[in-house]
């Protein structure tokens, strides 16, 4: 089966790039995205989820980026199966940004997929729904990703106006996850999200990372409980693969 679908966003394509190469971002973006697990650079796992008509399917898939050409193409290959409904796919697929004049950009997307076993059995018409339903869901959640992308961009730069002078926050290096946990942010005031790959994995959890002291290298994560308490966690930047397990196991 072949999907053409294209799709103009407000934005430039370097804004969009970089949410199309974060994994945890994408994920947040695509319908049905369960989990993505980062095998390296250009390859990826995940699990999604799909449903058509009275079936539904859990696909493990294993995706490579094979081509790229930043900001503005990119080519990957995939496979994926469930096993529960005697199901498996094959797809390429191929990603086109093109710029308009406007400041907008046309994303076009253009796919072969091979979907064989129980989920193959649908006819073409149905399977072509069901893209365009996903397809439109995509949009939905790009564009709202990017509004929200914004508006943090703004309330920083207010926030930093604002705050311009004020002493930087206390780090607590080398401190335990549960030492720091019992450490409660003294700022007042929502943290707003910093530029960078942690700040869009943190957002993909639902959490607001907040803006790390200056000159350490460190991932800051402030949490904020249905009490009202906002606790402030450091961890040392050279131990971000246990941070994001404590991550995964806390946000469950």
């Amino acid at each position: 089966m072949e999907i053409d679908k294209s799709l103009r966003i407000s934005a430039p394509p370097e804004r969009i790039w970089a949410i199309l190469l974060d994994p945890q971002a994408m994920a947040a973006c695509v319908p049905g995205m369960q989990s993505v697990e980062i095998i390296s650079p250009d390859e990826y796992a995940a699990v999604m989820q799909v449903k058509i008509a009275f079936v539904s399917a859990k696909f493990k898939l294993r995706t490579r980026i094979v081509e790229r050409r930043e900001p503005l193409f990119l080519k990957a290959e995939g496979t994926g199966e469930d096993a529960s409904v005697a199901s498996s796919l094959k797809q390429v697929t191929e990603l086109t940004l093109t710029p308009c004049d406007d400041g907008s950009t046309d994303l076009r997307i253009q796919v072969q997929v091979d979907l064989l076993g129980r989920m193959g059995s649908f006819g073409l018409s149905v399977m072509k729904t069901k893209a365009d339903r996903l397809w439109d869901e995509f949009g939905v959640n790009l564009a709202k990703r990017l509004a929200g992308e914004s508006a943090d961009g703004a309330a920083v730069a207010n926030s930093a106006e604002a705050t311009a002078g004020a002493a930087g926050a206390t780090s607590l290096p080398g401190s335990s996850p549960s030492a720091a946990a019992a450490q409660t942010a003294s700022d007042q005031g929502r943290p707003h999200a910093h530029p960078g790959v942690w700040s869009r994995l943190l957002l993909a959890f639902g959490i607001q990372p907040a803006t790390p002291s200056m000159g350490k290298d460190i991932i800051v994560v402030e949490l904020q409980r249905a009490d009202q308490t906002r606790i402030r966690i450091e961890w040392p930047g050279d131990r971000s693969e246990a941070c994001l397990q404590w991550l995964r196991e806390t946000m469950r």
